[in-house]
């Protein structure tokens, strides 16, 4: 493969995953205003257009990948009405929050967290409707895995929507984007969460992830029988859905 995979090693080794779950861990209490600031809110309009692509079919049960804090989750639960969501992340410290955040949104009912290795999920094989995840899966070790993961524990005929920054692929944006992920991304990152290495590593990966037409041949390579992909913002963010 030509995406160059070595960069994207959050889940290659046990001593690799913890120092990435300790920095996540250590960013979570800002995570969430960072993101939002950083992507000037933004954000939110680009996970509901991401939810909406599962609004027709209605998921009963759905597995939010690389959860986070439950943004996803919580949005997933109002928007689709679902009967169960679990989201799941290796960071405990992340989903501390996102508990905290569904009990204040009523949800706690529907909404549930674990903590699993997305290289190596703990359910069975068909046990969701849906599969989410919000700028997460770059974070893969080993994306082929980590997709082929997700499309087994994915029922026949369910949906796959993930949503993912990406590189603008033209000029001017391309340029602008550069500069601003390579300068103001990573300083008031570093700024505001206390970790020197967060928001630069977040760049990298964004750098690394294939996109596009590489990455809708990828979701086929992993079993989904079809793959879509939408850009946003002018590339910054890409949606992509397949199906099983």
């Amino acid at each position: 493969m030509s995406y160059r995979q070595e960069e994207i090693k959050p889940y290659s080794n046990g001593e690799k995953a913890a120092q990435v779950e300790q920095m996540f861990d250590n960013i979570a209490p800002t995570y969430d205003r960072l993101n939002h600031r950083l992507s000037w809110d933004i954000d939110r309009g680009w996970r509901r257009k991401a939810i909406g692509q599962l609004v027709p079919f209605q998921p009963k049960t759905v597995l939010d990948i690389a959860t986070g804090t439950g943004d996803f989750a919580v949005l997933a639960a109002q928007m689709l009405k679902p009967e169960r969501i679990v989201g799941a992340d290796i960071s405990e410290g992340m989903m501390e929050i996102g508990r905290k955040k569904v009990k204040e949104a009523g949800l706690a009912d529907v909404i549930t967290f674990s903590k699993e290795d997305c290289l190596n999920l703990s359910y069975e094989e068909e046990t969701f409707d849906a599969v989410t995840a919000a700028f997460g899966i770059r974070n893969f070790a080993n994306l082929d895995c980590g997709l082929s993961e997700m499309c087994r524990v994915l029922r026949k005929g369910g949906h796959l929507s993930v949503v993912e920054l990406t590189t603008p692929p033209r000029f001017p944006m391309k340029q602008l984007f550069y500069i601003y992920s390579h300068t103001v991304l990573p300083v008031y990152g570093r700024l505001v969460s206390r970790d020197n290495s967060a928001y630069t590593y977040l760049t990298k990966t964004i750098e690394a992830f294939p996109q596009g037409e590489r990455m809708t041949e990828i979701l086929m390579k992993a079993g989904f029988s079809e793959a879509t992909f939408k850009r946003l913002t002018f590339g910054i963010c890409t949606m992509y859905f397949a199906t099983k």
